[in-house]
């Protein structure tokens, strides 16, 4: 069981998310919250808290009743489950239901503790509430997105369970899950913060990195299958550089390639023998930037990676609603901690550099399916009969439209603000569709990334010395020479095969 403490970290969503391992809510957690929720209960009987007493948004000049105060918060949460476009992903709502858990463990928030409760159950039975990608401006936090996570938590609304979409009724009483008990601002406290956006934009991380070590995988074999030098990942030539990132991904290529029997050395190919008159060469004295250029391409991604982790997990580890209700200052704080802007900004950098990735490996396959440019394999990595057979001609060109679609998703959304609510936000971060376009971006690498994988394979097995490799790369070719069958004389639809490899590749770590 994992306990819900501060502060938590990438490898307990992780443990959550891919492990399916269960939560538990200390006593201490219980004890913080039901302090907090108390200490709120007692100091708004008495004074303006805005979503206790008042109405939200631009009406919070309007007071409320104090016997309209619970259904306001039923108000709320009915009003904005609103979203619209396609459901976001189960592993995706699980991750933002995580982080909403832990921020409202943290006792800022003053709810009861039946919300943690409700919360938790849901995540250990791998319950996930139907939330859409569409909604959210990222200000006054994820308010639609969370609005259908809070509609669940009342017993209403629907869920995804054991693969269907049901009611979320008929899988409560199932389970004999009890809705939240609404008690004071259950409602804002839910739907008031940065969740979603966050919980999106943790799963990216680690897709990304994942993703990021299979490009350096494909960058290493790529090196291996033309007989590269060795020079442009070395030690000595990266140093004199100073950026860490870049001396991390060339260390990967030479872990990578350090037994490989392909991989040149200048200093014994090209210097040992001074006699050489040739006028023009007949080997490459110096690969294509997309070969050689690697530690510098991937190095920003790598620290683009790195950065957005620590900013998102930050935000994990923050109350991000509003106000806040501070036991300790006995006192209550109205700002803006909602607001998604620190998210947003880092899900555009993140879509930046993997489009970026994405580039790279659409201008590697086209290097290796180049005859012209490779003057090693036949054009399309083509093992059948040219002109008959067509290899990966037709895969080239849904890489090509797949990394042009990067290229125009890439674009920013933290600078794309439209005031709204009455101009009351007149602000906004945007940082919702920011964490979606980005998971879009990674998943478009993934199936780019795939077809340079399978192009790869393709390369190897027309060398057919596979001795001649280095370990590591002989393991990847192993776990994928039977799922690419194109040196048959007749051609196949490619679709199942690029889908095969693309979900291998996500769901898989290269370097363990």
């Amino acid at each position: 069981m994992l306990s819900i403490k501060a502060p938590l970290k990438l490898v307990d969503f992780q443990k959550v998310l891919f492990e399916n391992q269960k939560l538990e809510i200390s006593n201490e957690i219980r004890q913080k919250a039901e302090n907090s929720f108390h200490f709120l209960q007692e100091f708004a009987k008495d004074k303006v808290i805005y979503g206790v007493n008042t109405g939200f948004g631009p009406m919070a000049q309007y007071r409320i009743k104090d016997e309209d105060r619970l259904q306001l918060q039923y108000n709320l949460i009915r009003s904005h489950a609103s979203g619209t476009g396609k459901p976001i992903a189960p592993l995706y709502v699980k991750a933002s239901m995580l982080a909403r858990l832990h921020t409202l463990s943290l006792g800022y928030s003053g709810v009861h503790t039946s919300v943690l409760e409700t919360m938790q159950q849901l995540i250990n039975h791998d319950i996930t509430p139907l939330i859409f990608e569409h909604g959210g401006v990222g200000a006054s936090g994820d308010l639609v997105q969370l609005a259908h996570l809070a509609l669940v938590l009342i017993g209403e609304g629907e869920v995804f369970y054991k693969g269907e979409r049901k009611s979320t009724i008929s899988v409560f009483e199932k389970l004999h899950i009890k809705p939240i008990q609404i008690k004071l601002r259950e409602g804002l406290a839910l739907i008031n913060g940065t969740s979603v956006m966050t919980g999106i934009g943790i799963v990216n991380i680690i897709h990304a990195r994942r993703l990021l070590e299979w490009s350096v995988c494909c960058s290493s074999m790529l090196n291996e299958l033309v007989a590269a030098y060795s020079d442009h990942f070395s030690a000595e030539l990266n140093a004199s550089k100073v950026h860490e990132s870049q001396h991390a991904i060339a260390e990967m290529m030479r872990k990578h390639l350090k037994d490989s029997k392909r991989i040149k050395n200048r200093q014994d190919h090209l210097y040992r023998d001074s006699s050489n008159t040739e006028a023009i060469f007949s080997e490459k004295v110096q690969e294509y930037y997309s070969l050689r250029c690697i530690p510098q391409i991937l190095g920003p991604v790598l620290n683009t990676i790195n950065a957005a982790e620590k900013i998102l997990m930050d935000e994990v580890n923050s109350a991000n609603d509003n106000p806040i209700v501070s036991v300790e200052k006995q006192m209550v704080y109205h700002g803006g901690n909602f607001h998604g802007d620190f998210i947003s900004l880092e899900m555009d950098k993140l879509k930046l550099v993997i489009t970026r990735l994405s580039m790279l490996a659409e201008r590697q396959l086209n290097y290796l399916l180049n005859s012209k440019l490779n003057e090693i394999f036949p054009p399309f990595v083509n093992l059948g009969t040219l002109g008959l057979n067509f290899g990966l001609q037709g895969a080239q060109f849904t890489a090509v439209s797949t990394t042009a679609e990067n290229q125009t998703l890439s674009n920013s959304m933290y600078v794309h603000s439209i005031p709204n609510n009455n101009d009351n936000q007149d602000i906004v971060s945007m940082g919702t569709n920011a964490a979606t376009m980005t998971k879009t971006v990674i998943d478009n690498a993934y199936q780019v990334l795939a077809i340079e994988m399978i192009a790869i394979i393709q390369g190897i097995k027309y060398i057919d010395d596979l001795e001649d490799f280095s370990e590591r790369s002989k393991a990847v070719f192993k776990q994928f020479q039977d799922r690419i069958a194109l040196e048959k004389q007749h051609d196949f639809p490619l679709y199942a095969t690029i889908k095969d490899v693309t979900k291998s590749l996500k769901e898989n770590d290269v370097y363990k």
